[in-house]
Formats: C-alpha cells, structure tokens, sequence
C-alpha cells in the first residue's frame, strides 16, 4: 500500500508536467483549428472549418507527399549508417572518445551547421570549385531533396547512434560466436541474431530521427527549392506572411496525427517482435 502510494506521488508531477506541455498546446492548437481568421492575424472565436479546405488542392498533397517522403527515406538512411557506427563504437576500446566526438556537434549551433553545408554543396561551394578544377561540368548539389535528405541524416544521426549503442552495449557478442560455431555465415548471424536483439534501440533511433525530420522548418527553408518543401515551411508562411493562424494550426493538427500514426505503428512492430 506503502508503495502504491509513493508510485502515486512520483507519478502526479510527470501527469502535470504531460499536461502543461503537451496535452494543452496541442489541444489549443486543435482549437484554433476550428476557428475563424482574424483580419489582421490572430482568430475569432467563431466556428469555423475553413481551415481543413486547404487540404483538398494538390498543392497540399504534394507538400505531405514531400514531407513524408523526405522523412521516411532520411529516417531509413540515417538507420542504415548509424547501426553500424553504434556497432564499431560499443566494440572499441576508445568508445568514450569516439562517443564525445558524436555529441560534439550539439556544442555548435543548429544553423550554422546548415550554413556550413551550403558552403560545401552551394553553386560556387567547394564541392562544385573542385568539379571545376579538374575540368568538369559543376553540378546542382543544394536546393533540391538530395541536399534535404543529405542534411537532415548529417543532423538527426547523433540521435539515431546514441540509443543504438546503447541496445549494442547491452548485447552478449558470444552469441554470435556460438552461431558462427553452429555453422552460420558472420552476415546471417548478425541478420538473425544481432539486429532482432538490438530491435528497441533501432524503433527508439527510428522515432528520434522520423519524428524531427517529419516537423523540420530549418533544412528545407535553407537548403531545399520548390520541390523539397515541407508542412513546416507552409505552417510557418501561413503564420508569419499570410497570417492565416487557423489554416497554420490545421495543417499542425494534420502534421501531429501523422507523427502519432507512426509511433503507434513502431510500437505495436516492437511489440509484435517481442512477442515472436
């Protein structure tokens, strides 16, 4: 009894804080969702759908199309890498220094490393200045997806590395000496063995890295073009140009099931595995 109740205080402040933070901007967002454009910005509080029209054009499919694509492949790629460089540094001997060299990058600040990148893919950057001198034709690298999805995996990827090494840590490497023993190659042992054991660290790495990609403002406003724009660019033009805040709040609406839809997917596959 002792216990339910010393669960029950631990538990109240993490409710309140759940509720403070996110429980009631996304319900006030939803709320604004419904209501009337004000003339000069803001709403009124009259109920109002209008908001949800905008997703009939094609426009919009387009924009969630990009979105979602952009995301799912950045996602995928960043997995691809991160799983192997998680693996190299749990079975170093330097993994405390390797694993600061990963969080450096949070020490800098977020747009100068995206500033950073289009001075090394932009038209006269120094990749297209090495073309040039060894008499090759420059090359559009920046302001389309690729340089979207380049940068969003060169972003997201500490997030991605950190909980895998983590799963990595934990897991007993005799296991596959003992499958390599039994007669299995090193890639189905790792294949078989390996990647269903370190399946929590990957769902984890997959959402740290689908999650902010799906929501990114920042990459494609700076490093993409008309074909690379995402729900983050239109909610924040409809907020701060067309000043449209029910549209704006709409679209956050949609952009917020979107991420909930994958979570749950990710979830009830974590779980299904386990189950396995």
């Amino acid at each position: 009894m002792k216990n339910q109740r010393s669960g029950l205080v631990y538990s109240a402040p993490i409710t309140i804080w759940l509720t403070l933070l996110f429980v009631a901007p996304t319900l006030i967002v939803i709320i604004y969702s419904f209501l009337k454009k004000g003339l000069y910005g803001g709403v009124e509080w009259i109920f109002s759908p209008k908001g949800y029209t905008f997703f009939s054009s094609s426009y919009f499919l387009k924009v969630v199309w990009n979105t979602v694509e952009i995301s799912v492949v950045a996602t995928i790629l960043t997995i691809v890498i991160a799983i192997p460089v998680a693996l190299y540094i749990a079975t170093s001997k330097y993994k405390n220094l390797l694993l600061f060299l990963i969080i450096i990058p949070f020490w800098t600040n977020f747009l100068i490393r995206i500033y950073s990148w289009i001075a090394l893919l932009g038209n006269n950057g120094f990749l297209n200045s090495l073309l040039v001198k060894f008499g090759f034709e420059p090359h559009q690298f920046i302001y389309n997806k690729f340089a979207v999805i380049l940068v969003s995996v060169y972003a997201y990827l500490p997030y991605a590395i950190l909980p895998l090494y983590s799963a990595i840590e934990k897991f007993d490497f005799a296991i596959i000496d003992a499958a390599r023993d039994l007669g299995a190659s090193k890639m189905k042992a790792y294949m078989k063995i390996f990647l269903p054991n370190i399946k929590p660290g990957i769902v984890t790495a997959a959402l740290f890295t689908f999650i902010p990609a799906l929501g990114s403002y920042a990459i494609p406003k700076l490093v993409g073009g008309n074909d690379s724009q995402m729900l983050g660019n239109i909610i924040a033009r409809e907020l701060t140009i067309t000043r449209d805040w029910p549209k704006a709040a709409a679209i956050s609406t949609i952009l917020t099931v979107i991420t909930i839809i994958f979570i749950v997917i990710m979830t009830k596959y974590s779980k299904e595995k386990k189950r396995r």
